[in-house]
């Protein structure tokens, strides 16, 4: 007959397993309770200083509407180059025993190579008389027996392959047998996205140094709650509470501090947008251009709440860390 081990526990009674399982549920259901007493009560501690918490979430706001701000500009110049891109053109002008037949056949092939948005062929004739029409210079243009302009196949690239993917296309396009020469002003392209390029650089170490600004300014705003609040951090380590406990009301209060400051640089670009609004239309106006002011969208304003929201939590998170563990009970 086997003899049951002296050293294993005795197995648990259907009872008790069934009123752990039902304890489990409870248990979730307290906790909670607790997170949702903790986020309310935080909010309420954030409304009784009234002066100061606005101050504090106008200073957070502030400081993140500066990089969202100029995230705009950006993304608005980005907007207006596109149509300074399309303007970009390369004239390849053809020798003078290429047939009208053979540029047209040529035009078509230069039409179907990847990065070509599209061409146009200009016969010899039709150079002439747009020149003719351009220059005011006809009467001087009759007395030249015979033209002296080349056929030409205008060849608009697609602006997003890069400006070197750009020049070894026009390179490829200028060794063709048919071409006597290339030309396209490329330079002011090139100092285009030369400019594009450390604007986005400066914007993202901007908000770079402003996001450790907002860690900073939180951080400084929870230890001097923590301050305050010493003696009752001190009873309720005395009474067991778990360093959890204690610090989950100063993160609800970094949320609620990041996300005041995320809704009032929200606030702060909406204001700033309808101030420029009209002037920018009627610059643009005068330039013969519908460009118009584009904002955050949804998908920005929602990431401009995040990242405050984040911040917030972060920076109260890093303070109640450390200052929290040299608050010991007496």
């Amino acid at each position: 007959m086997n003899q049951p081990h002296p050293n294993r526990p005795p197995p648990a009674s259907p009872g008790r397993a069934a009123r752990r399982d039902r304890g489990r549920p409870w248990l979730g259901a307290r906790l909670g309770q607790q997170h949702k007493r903790d986020f309310l009560d935080s909010l309420m501690r954030l409304y009784a200083k009234p002066l100061g918490s606005l101050l504090t979430a106008a200073v957070i706001g502030i400081t993140l509407a500066l990089p969202a701000g100029l995230w705009v500009a950006l993304k608005n110049v980005d907007a207006v180059s596109l149509g300074w891109q399309g303007s970009l053109q390369a004239s390849l002008f053809l020798r003078d025993t290429v047939t009208p037949e053979a540029g047209r056949a040529l035009t078509r092939r230069i039409s179907q190579r990847d990065g070509v948005t599209r061409t146009r062929y200009i016969s010899r004739d039709e150079a002439l008389a747009e020149f003719r029409e351009l220059s005011g210079f006809g009467d001087a243009l009759d007395i030249v027996a015979d033209n002296p302009l080349p056929a030409t196949i205008v060849v608009q690239p697609d602006t997003a392959l890069g400006p070197m993917k750009i020049d070894a296309m026009l390179r490829s396009l200028a060794a063709l047998p048919e071409v006597d020469r290339a030309q396209m002003d490329q330079a002011w392209l090139n100092r285009l996205y030369a400019m594009l390029d450390v604007l986005r650089r400066a914007v993202f170490i901007i908000a770079l140094l402003l996001g450790l600004a907002v860690l900073f300014i939180v951080g400084n705003t929870i230890r001097l709650d923590i301050e305050n609040r010493r003696e009752e951090i001190r009873i309720l380590r005395l009474l067991g509470a778990t360093d959890g406990f204690i610090r989950r009301p100063f993160l609800y209060a970094g949320f609620w501090y990041g996300l005041a400051g995320g809704v009032l640089a929200w606030l702060l670009l909406v204001v700033a947008l309808l101030a420029l609004g009209g002037p920018v239309r009627h610059l643009a106006g005068l330039y013969d251009s519908g460009f118009v002011l584009s904002g955050l969208g949804f998908t920005g304003s929602m990431a401009l709440l995040g990242c405050g929201i984040v911040l917030g939590w972060l920076g109260s998170a890093l303070t109640v860390s450390r200052r929290l563990s040299a608050i010991q009970p007496r």
